[in-house]
């Protein structure tokens, strides 16, 4: 597929994915979400590439849904409002669970405002570094809709209930300084250097077995949903993998060859 909605460059390993509707601010339509949901699909089955970063060019990272769609949505015919707006929830929901279950490291470069399903989308990500320029909205009260990008999964888990809460039902603008003190943002950096210090921090958490971090990552998605037993019955099994895999089965030896010097 040819992108020009989003831009897709991997180098030494490490995909930076770009929202590129900077005119909109980067507002999620229809055609942009086909494109990043066929550069999430390549990036998690490119074994070259070790680690995904997600940004946006101009001055917003991503605006949430666009208005225009939304408009579409409400003049289509009265018997036809539902299953469509079910139809595009698949395709929403489809979006996120391959960002939030792409077995490499990601990471989102949040340039400027995330707003909606952009703050969504972030928190969909591993890891939210921020300029200081970004700031985060969950501004869905304010259309009459509620946080359908897995911003009601999300968002608890990195701010508790009562201040998830808070922020859903007054829809307010929350500032980097103030996301990165909550837990929204988990390091703030210069916006000169936004991109490359993500990338930096992409090819450090990634440095390692790649097996060995699908699997773990996969498990720790699932952590606080699971009881104790159930975890450790899946790490038993990924740990089973793990002694099988080339990665380790090469660590251990030059491990053995070095102490043996």
């Amino acid at each position: 597929m040819t992108y020009s909605l989003i831009d897709l460059k991997v180098e030494r390993g490490i995909a930076t994915l770009t929202f590129n509707r900077p005119d909109k601010r980067n507002a999620m339509s229809d055609d942009m979400r086909t494109e990043f949901i066929d550069a999430l699909e390549r990036v998690a089955a490119d074994k070259a590439i070790r680690a995904l970063v997600l940004t946006g060019a101009g001055k917003g990272f991503c605006a949430g849904g666009d208005v225009a769609g939304m408009e579409k949505r409400m003049n289509a015919p009265t018997g036809e409002v539902a299953f469509n707006g079910w139809h595009r929830q698949q395709r929403v929901h489809h979006t996120q669970t391959l960002l939030h279950t792409m077995p490499k490291p990601v990471i989102a470069a949040v340039n400027g405002a995330a707003s909606g399903l952009g703050a969504d989308t972030a928190l969909a990500c591993d890891f939210v570094l921020a300029s200081e320029w970004a700031s985060f909205t969950w501004s869905y009260i304010n259309r009459g809709i509620i946080p359908d990008g897995g911003g009601m999964y999300f968002l608890p888990r990195r701010v508790g209930l009562a201040r998830a809460k808070e922020l859903i039902f007054s829809g307010r603008k929350v500032d980097v300084d103030e996301a990165l003190a909550l837990g929204i943002v988990d390091r703030k950096t210069s916006a000169d250097s936004l991109v490359a210090d993500a990338q930096a921090w992409a090819a450090e958490l990634s440095k390692g077995s790649g097996t060995a971090l699908a699997l773990a990552k996969t498990i720790l998605n699932q952590s606080f949903e699971l009881p104790a037993q159930q975890v450790f019955a899946q790490g038993s099994q990924a740990q089973g993998i793990c002694y099988t895999s080339t990665e380790h089965r090469e660590s251990v030896t030059a491990f053995l060859a070095k102490s043996a010097k």
